[in-house]
C-alpha cells in the first residue's frame, strides 16, 4: 500500500498526517507512539509495541496475601532464634 502525505506546519513542528485507513491497517490510534529511524535516506515508521501491565482488583490482590500468610508459617522456623555468629539480631 502506498500513501502520499504533504510535510505541513503545527506550531514549530513539522507534521504529516497518516490516513485512516493506514492507521487500522497497523492496528494504531492516535496517540499511538512509532519509531523512527533513516536508513538509506529513506524514513521507515514502526509502531511501538506498548507493554501492558495487568491489572489486579483488591480481591486478587488479597488472595495473594492468603498464599503469602501460609508461607511464612511454613518457614518461621527459619525466622526464629538466638544469633549464632557476629550477624545482628
Amino acid at each position: 500500500m502506498s500513501v502520499t502525505s504533504k510535510i505541513r506546519r503545527q506550531g514549530g513542528a513539522a507534521v504529516i498526517t497518516l490516513p485512516p485507513t493506514l492507521l487500522k491497517l497497523l492496528h494504531l490510534e492516535v496517540g499511538s507512539q512509532l519509531e523512527l529511524n533513516v536508513v538509506d535516506g529513506e524514513l521507515i515508521a514502526r509502531p511501538v509495541v506498548q507493554i501492558t501491565r495487568k491489572r489486579y482488583s483488591l480481591d486478587e490482590l488479597l488472595q495473594g496475601s492468603e498464599e503469602l500468610a501460609e508461607l511464612n508459617e511454613q518457614t518461621a522456623w527459619a525466622r526464629d532464634g538466638d544469633p549464632v555468629g557476629r550477624e545482628l539480631g
